[in-house]
């Protein structure tokens, strides 16, 4: 009846919550909605005074969250936005500028990319701070604010020249934008560089707008050329060439596709993908990177989108789809892009620390990414198979929408009073989705998704602990995938509610004998024993975490940094020689192949066999593919040219007719008697197997990196590992605009030339509401200038 309007949203809102966390959660979503609707009922019928419940929802109000920050609004801020693909120079330019000033701030995404511009820093002789979640490297002679951090522990209370946000286009995501957004908001700064993707554009300018900023616009270009090949692989790993990687999406597949490689070229291949501790991904990085060795090819996942310079000549998809934590789905063209703007990418963070040391001797400031290329730095990008190739060329050439929201979440204080509103011995999980639920936005804003966080505060429910300490353990850098993670937190948990010393040596739920162990003693060989190592070694990082939290708690922070870097070391030796069956990942492909046939089908309104057969639909899907396919042979490895405007036809309309199947799954679909029963087969094989990585980028390393509730908005805040799910932000379309006068002045940057900024007068709006005022002006400036750089 709801799809046929006969009920709508107003009518019965019971339904509609409930039909759409199934849709988003499945069971798990339909049980936690279904819990929190009956506690709902009972609250309401309990405490039924008015008082209550209008105090609620002014605490709910989430319209204004540029009135967050106070201090940050007294400032007249200039904000330059630098905006183009991958590799355009853009975070150099934004670098160059904070490597100048006396004070300021670095916030990336990944601790990689904040250890990174950390050690550029202080090689470069200019004392800098490294912040994130469990780590803090103080230089000894800092008496300034100069700090390399991730984007959640921007230190919001302190006044700095200039401040760099890498990735601004992250505000959008649904669990982790509200650190974008609140960094953008409030940093104290008088310069603002943020650097991240053209769709980033229109939202920053509306949000500028309303704060009464300055916006200077400067657009790049790609400095390295990047193609999509016109011919796939063919399924054949003997095509491989030197510096080229393969994408895949779950670890199983990762190593699974690494043995195959290895075993088919005879040559070494490192791996990245998000549960590896990123001191190891440096290390596999800096294996492929190296030309003196025998590492000539990379698996991984999408991992390799941020945080790691990479020497990748040609990025290689295994598959378009992959698992977003609900269903399996095509991939979005932004997600193609970002993985494949990889390729050609020569830089990387060695050279970089190399010639930051040498610039002592004069090279120019951040001469670190003016580096001479290859005569041929072209980024190359296909698939595996050729049933891929035509999604990824179509994604390469889709234009990808804007961004029109901006996430946030409500800061502790925020929290903290809501709560106050409530039964001593309501959980807390309740209370934090009872504002979530009630929560009230202005249109260019949707308020980020609660993941692990509810799950988490429902384990420590029955301890005696404070509301703020609910919410620090609540953003704890965590996931709980892993076995034996439930009881590590509540034991932590415990050790904060009894207020006693939590020395590392004496917490039970810790595997220390792992240390001891040889790796190929474990019961499931050297597979077990790496899946239970990357667990223990997010273990001792959620210790080390809270130990800049409850300093007087957990008291072995040295001694964690110890064990921290010997389970690494065991992890290292695994990597080196764990054999990982591929049977499992076989199957999942079967599956993957399945959804993207029915992802067509859906996107094409679920067309008929006759349909397909039409000419006019053949034109709509002929978009994807192009003419002129190149086929390497597997023979002589020579690229022979065959006419593939009918192919990648056939091949888009095999997909949709259920015929095509990929070379190794057919083998798979014999096996099978139906889908049912082989994606329970595949459930059976091992739990890898459904465990996607990261959603889009770091799930361990950045999602939850410092935290994932902020927990004061003007002081700084804490979070470090959660999942990155970059779907479109496309909840609210209405867009702010201002009384304000205010110039807008766009600089436009390529290979050869680029724009300077010219200076514009603004005026000091500071309306948070939508209007009817005019638009800002755009001016653009013609002047020329020599660009150079590479990191963007």
């Amino acid at each position: 009846m709801a799809e046929d309007g006969k009920i709508s949203r107003d009518d019965n809102p019971l339904f509609f919550n409930l039909r759409r966390s199934f849709i988003e959660g499945t069971t798990v979503g339909l049980a936690e909605e279904l819990k929190v609707s009956f506690m709902s009922e009972m609250f309401e019928a309990e405490f039924p005074e008015h008082d209550i419940l209008t105090n609620q929802k002014k605490l709910a109000d989430l319209r204004h969250p540029l009135e967050w920050f106070p201090a940050t609004r007294a400032l007249q801020r200039t904000v330059h936005l630098h905006i183009g693909p991958t590799n355009s120079g853009k975070t150099y330019h934004a670098l160059q500028r904070l490597e100048a000033a006396e004070t300021g701030i670095y916030a990336g995404p990944l601790r990689l990319l904040a250890h990174e511009v950390y050690t550029r820093m202080n090689a470069k002789g200019k004392a800098c701070a490294l912040i994130t979640g469990e780590e803090r490297r103080i230089p000894e002679n800092l008496n300034k604010v100069m700090n390399s951090c991730t984007v959640e522990m921007v230190p919001l209370n302190a006044q700095v020249d200039v401040a760099v946000i890498d990735e601004i286009q992250m505000m959008a995501d649904q669990v982790r934008g509200w650190a974008w957004t609140q960094a953008f908001l409030g940093v104290q700064a008088k310069e603002v560089h943020v650097c991240g993707e053209v769709r980033t554009k229109d939202i920053i300018t509306d949000l500028c707008a309303a704060m009464g900023d300055k916006l200077v616009v400067h657009e790049y270009k790609r400095l390295s050329p990047l193609k999509t090949m016109s011919y796939s692989l063919n399924g054949d790993l003997r095509n491989l060439r030197k510096g080229d990687a393969v994408i895949l999406f779950s670890r199983v597949e990762i190593h699974a596709m690494k043995r195959k490689i290895e075993k088919a070229t005879q040559k070494r291949c490192a791996v990245v993908y998000g549960s590896l501790p990123p001191e190891t991904r440096a290390q596999q990085a800096a294996l492929f990177n190296d030309p003196d060795n025998d590492y000539d090819f990379l698996a991984a996942s999408d991992a390799i989108g941020m945080g790691l310079n990479l020497s990748i000549k040609r990025v290689i998809f295994e598959t378009t789809s992959k698992h977003d934590g609900t269903k399996h789905r095509l991939m979005a063209p932004y997600e193609i892009k970002q993985i494949a703007g990889r390729a050609g990418r020569f830089k990387t963070a060695q050279d970089a620390i190399s010639q930051g040391k040498a610039g002592e001797n004069g090279v120019d400031p951040l001469g670190v990414d003016v580096v001479k290329r290859p005569v041929s730095s072209e980024g190359l990008v296909t698939t595996l198979e050729k049933f891929d190739l035509p999604i990824v060329r179509r994604g390469m050439k889709t234009e990808v929408p804007p961004i029109k929201t901006a996430g946030v979440f409500p800061p502790a204080d925020i929290l903290l009073r809501f709560a106050s509103y409530f039964p001593p011995k309501t959980p807390f999980s309740y209370i934090v989705l009872r504002l979530h639920s009630m929560a009230a936005l202005a249109p260019q804003f949707h308020i980020c998704d609660l993941k692990d966080q509810i799950r988490i505060s429902d384990i420590i429910q029955d301890l005696e602990i404070s509301h703020m300490d609910r919410i620090t353990m609540m953003s704890a850098p965590i996931s709980l995938r892993d076995s034996g993670t439930k009881d590590v937190i509540y034991e932590l948990a415990k050790c904060i509610a009894e207020q006693r010393n939590a020395a590392l040596l004496d917490l039970k739920c810790f595997k220390f004998e792992l240390l001891d162990q040889d790796i190929h003693h474990h019961p499931q060989g050297s597979k077990g024993y790496l899946k239970e190592a990357e667990a223990f070694h997010r273990w001792i990082t959620l210790y080390l975490w809270l130990s800049y939290r409850f300093a007087g708690v957990f008291v072995s922070q040295a001694l964690a940094f110890h064990v921290k870097g010997l389970i690494e070391k065991k992890i290292d030796e695994c990597l080196a020689e764990v054999d990982w069956d591929d049977a499992a990942r076989r199957k999942l492909n079967y599956l993957r192949q399945k959804s993207i046939r029915e992802s067509l089908m859906e996107e094409n309104h679920e067309l008929t066999e006759d349909q397909i057969k039409n000419d006019k639909i053949r034109e709509t899907l002929s978009a994807a593919g192009e003419a002129g396919t190149t086929a390497p042979s597997p023979d002589d490895g020579q690229e022979t040219r065959i006419e593939e405007d009918e192919e990648g036809n056939d091949i888009m309309k095999e997909a949709l007719e259920g015929n095509y199947i990929h070379g190794e799954q057919r083998d798979v679909q014999k096996e099978a008697l139906d889908d049912s029963e082989l994606e329970r087969d595949i459930r059976r094989t091992d739990d890898d197997t459904m465990d996607e990585e990261e959603e889009p980028h770091d799930s361990y390393d950045s999602p939850a990196s410092d935290g994932n509730i902020p927990v004061t908005p003007e002081e700084t805040t804490a979070n470090e590992t959660a999942e990155i799910d970059a779907q479109e932000a496309d909840l609210r379309a209405a867009h702010i605009t201002s009384t304000s006068d205010e110039e807008i002045v766009t600089t436009k940057t390529s290979t050869q030339e680029s724009r300077p900024k010219t200076v514009a007068n603004a005026s000091n709006a500071r309306s948070c509401t939508s209007g009817d005022a005019p638009e800002p002006k755009v001016v653009e400036d013609e002047t020329k200038r020599q660009a150079s750089g590479s990191q963007g």
